[in-house]
């Protein structure tokens, strides 16, 4: 399936580098001079990096100093040959990650834990791996020490798409319970919706699509009256909230706190400012931990074993991480986070003073925004004609903006009212002018779900078409 308009946007997007830059759909016949090729991929990252790092992007890169990133880099590039899956060569991975999951467990609460069941975890390639790997750990967690064949997982509405991978890939049963008026997890659907095949119910701080804390607490306490586990999806909020608190934010306790809660995932590689493919999975305790694990001791090869999904990983991923969070520290952090809270109660106001907006829950610095007086998504076209790429949202259609640091560099918060003002003004106009993405969501909206999923099949085969 390959509606006109999801084509025709697929090309839009495609266009400028199949002009610009040359295809390689197979090996060259002779390799071409590294000058070359390094001077091919600083065009391509140069075209790419306008909108980003003017702050008009939505999350996507959440710090992209130029001194942090050539930080980053050196890192990087100090280990780019290390290896986690052999420690004995590269211990210095090994020290990384651990270290880089202690800091993040002493910053989630940790230290408040009970010492016979300490705060522990393992490094992951992004938020997606650390969820399925704490879903997978409840999976066989269940199965052990429960005896249930299947278990099932209790999921808000709002939770990250990551929960439903998991629930295909690793054959978990998915309750999916619906949010309230506030678009946080209902509480009487979820208590509800647990039974005697519940390995877990889930939590977000915040959530991806309205930037809404669940009820964590009262989640966590459900979780501990009924003997299952409690996931609190930190990997937005992790390395914000506990800034935020310290701040003076409303922000509810969330973290290993509060005694129900038995596993967080928080991304180091979205407000923990490294860079990109690492995140933390963290449990309280080893039992939880070790069904995490894969181990073999039959294999032919010799003994095998990996904490996460991957065998190889690139322990150079870790060093960035690592140095990210030693050289940001606490007072950079909640630096960061007083910046960030300071931009976003100013596009918040912004988008509350449009006439014909209305902000959805009570966000801090995630912020969706719906209409029912004109198109949102028309109203995202129009603003991505002013340089910006906004999320799009869905039931309700909405849109969302993910502030970071980008967005804190002066003039960027303002400009975004000020943009979002005329393109409201723009779509009120001319309300028949539909283009871009609009069409495509419009589409989606009237569509059966496999079909959706057809067309968005459609889209992924064309991204990987040379």
């Amino acid at each position: 399936m390959d509606p006109p308009e999801l084509m025709a946007a697929i090309e839009r997007q495609l266009k400028p580098y199949r002009e610009a830059f040359p295809t390689f759909d197979r090996l060259p016949e002779e390799g071409r001079a590294r000058e070359e090729v390094l001077d091919l991929l600083a065009r391509l990252s140069a075209a790419e990096e306008g909108r980003w790092r003017s702050g008009y992007a939505s999350g996507a890169v959440y710090q992209g100093d130029r001194e942090h990133v050539e930080f980053l880099n050196a890192a990087y590039a100090l280990h780019s040959q290390s290896n986690p899956l052999h420690a004995d060569l590269w211990p210095s991975a090994a020290k990384f990650e651990a270290e880089i999951v202690a800091m993040a467990a002493d910053l989630l609460g940790g230290a408040h834990a009970d010492p016979a069941r300490p705060v522990v975890g393992t490094a992951s390639s992004g938020g997606t791996e650390s969820i399925l790997l704490a879903m997978k750990a409840y999976r066989d967690h269940a199965r052990a020490r429960r005896g249930i064949e299947r278990p099932s997982m209790v999921v808000p509405e709002t939770a990250h798409a990551a929960f439903d991978k998991a629930a295909q890939y690793l054959g978990i049963r998915k309750v999916t319970v619906p949010i309230d008026a506030g678009f946080r997890a209902d509480l009487d659907a979820v208590r509800a919706a647990i039974d005697g095949d519940t390995a877990v119910i889930v939590g977000s701080a915040p959530s991806f699509p309205h930037g809404v804390i669940d009820p964590i607490a009262e989640l966590a306490a459900l979780a501990g009256e009924h003997g299952v586990g409690c996931h609190v999806d930190a990997c937005l909020g992790g390395f914000v909230l506990p800034f935020a608190e310290a701040l003076g934010a409303p922000v509810p306790p969330f973290d290993f706190r509060l005694p129900g809660v038995t596993s967080m995932s928080a991304d180091t590689h979205k407000y923990g400012y490294a860079a990109k493919g690492s995140s933390v999975v963290l449990y309280r305790g080893n039992d939880l931990r070790h069904h995490q694990y894969y181990a073999t001791a039959d294999w032919p090869g010799g003994l095998y074993f990996s904490p996460t999904f991957a065998g190889s990983r690139p322990g150079a991923l870790s060093a960035a991480a690592w140095a990210a969070m030693v050289a940001t520290g606490r007072r950079g952090y909640l630096e960061a986070a007083r910046a960030i809270l300071d931009a976003a109660a100013t596009v918040r106001e912004g988008i509350a003073a449009v006439p014909g907006l209305r902000i959805l829950g009570d966000p801090l610095w995630v912020i969706a925004f719906a209409s029912d007086e004109v198109n949102v998504y028309q109203v995202m076209d129009r603003m991505a004609e002013r340089g910006w790429s906004l999320n799009g949202l869905q039931r309700p259609p909405a849109v969302h903006l993910a502030i970071t640091l980008r967005h804190t560099q002066p003039g960027v918060a303002e400009r975004f009212v000020r943009d979002l003002r005329a393109a409201v003004e723009e779509v009120r106009a001319n309300p028949a002018d539909a283009s871009g993405m609009a069409p495509v969501y419009g589409l989606a909206a009237m569509l059966p779900g496999e079909a959706v999923r057809e067309m968005l099949w459609a889209y992924m085969d064309a991204m990987f078409t040379p």
